[in-house]
């Protein structure tokens, strides 16, 4: 019998799945993402389905979707909006901007300026925005979905650790296998098709959403497991190669993470094999290499891997 977390990932995987190709693990973190209430920053070439996984992922959720472009002249009030002149009424207005929707695809995030990149801290974080001293919600599901080329420098402004720190989950897209590939070309190469795939999927329950959260939170958590993710935040900090490691915002992600995959293969308990399946996903990218590491071509993922082999594991 399949408990509601797995039931949403069953559901999300069928129908993302009418429409993207080969990108089964991308679908399952944004499931964990999901349920956990974080955001997601996706690294890859450009071309592999990123804009279209994000767009089905709204539609599958009956959500809105909107997409911020990131250019090196975007304003923040291009993100979040702004107040305007409404003559009719003598007063001032305000216009809602791009963050206030259910998914929003920060495309290409590293090509907007820092202060721009800022203005998405107090969203992604406190699931508000304030222009001018004015408070505004965000929807209750609000997700950001963010995307950068790794490869390519030239007009980009690295991401800084605090916003990095916000994104819960980075998921690295590489080319898909060439099976995957080949129903791509063979379901999306013809000129004459004018067919809206994203219209292919069926949105889904939202309450499934919300149960699927309230079983992921009765998974249970050891106090040998709290201790054993505690164990790895500490070590990623005082490991030699490393400048900054992990937060406790990042412990944390670390736990929530672990428990909603414990949910999702059926557990009632989460282990430290959980942990270990989500940890280069999490916490890769929240650490800061020395400046040696880096010119040896070291990665993140590879100091977290090797985290992970020395710290004791819990019985």
């Amino acid at each position: 019998m399949t408990n509601p977390a797995q039931s949403l990932d069953e559901h999300l995987q069928t129908e993302l799945g009418r429409v993207v190709l080969g990108l089964s693990t991308a679908i399952r973190m944004l499931t964990i993402a999901l349920l956990a209430r974080g955001h997601v920053l996706i690294e890859g070439p450009p071309g592999l389905g990123k804009t279209l996984l994000s767009k089905s992922l709204a539609r599958a959720l009956g959500g809105n979707f909107k997409r911020i472009q990131g250019t090196a002249d975007l304003m923040p009030t291009d993100i979040t909006g702004v107040h305007i002149f409404d003559s009719t009424h003598q007063t001032f207005v305000f216009r809602p901007g791009p963050i206030f929707a259910d998914v929003v695809l920060a495309d290409e995030i590293n090509r907007a300026g820092p202060k721009t990149q800022s203005a998405l801290l107090e969203a992604m974080e406190e699931r508000q925005v304030t222009v001018e001293r004015d408070r505004f919600e965000l929807p209750a599901d609000f997700l950001v979905i963010a995307t950068q080329n790794p490869r390519e420098f030239e007009g980009t402004f690295p991401l800084p650790e605090s916003q990095l720190d916000r994104f819960m989950l980075r998921i690295e897209l590489n080319y898909p296998e060439r099976s995957a590939e080949t129903q791509v070309l063979e379901r999306y190469g013809s000129p004459a098709s004018t067919e809206d795939p994203i219209a292919l999927i069926h949105p889904i329950d939202r309450s499934l959403v919300e149960q699927a959260r309230a079983g992921a939170a009765n998974v249970h958590v050891s106090a040998a497991l709290i201790e054993y993710v505690l164990d790895i935040a500490r070590a990623s900090r005082e490991h030699a190669q490393i400048a900054l490691g992990a937060s406790t915002r990042g412990a944390l992600a670390l736990l929530r993470c672990a428990r909603i995959a414990a949910a999702l293969r059926g557990g009632e308990f989460a282990t430290p094999d959980d942990v270990k399946q989500l940890a280069p996903a999490v916490l890769a990218h929240r650490i800061l290499l020395m400046p040696e590491a880096a010119l040896e071509n070291v990665t993140g993922a590879a100091l977290v891997t090797q985290i992970l082999e020395r710290t004791p594991v819990p019985k």
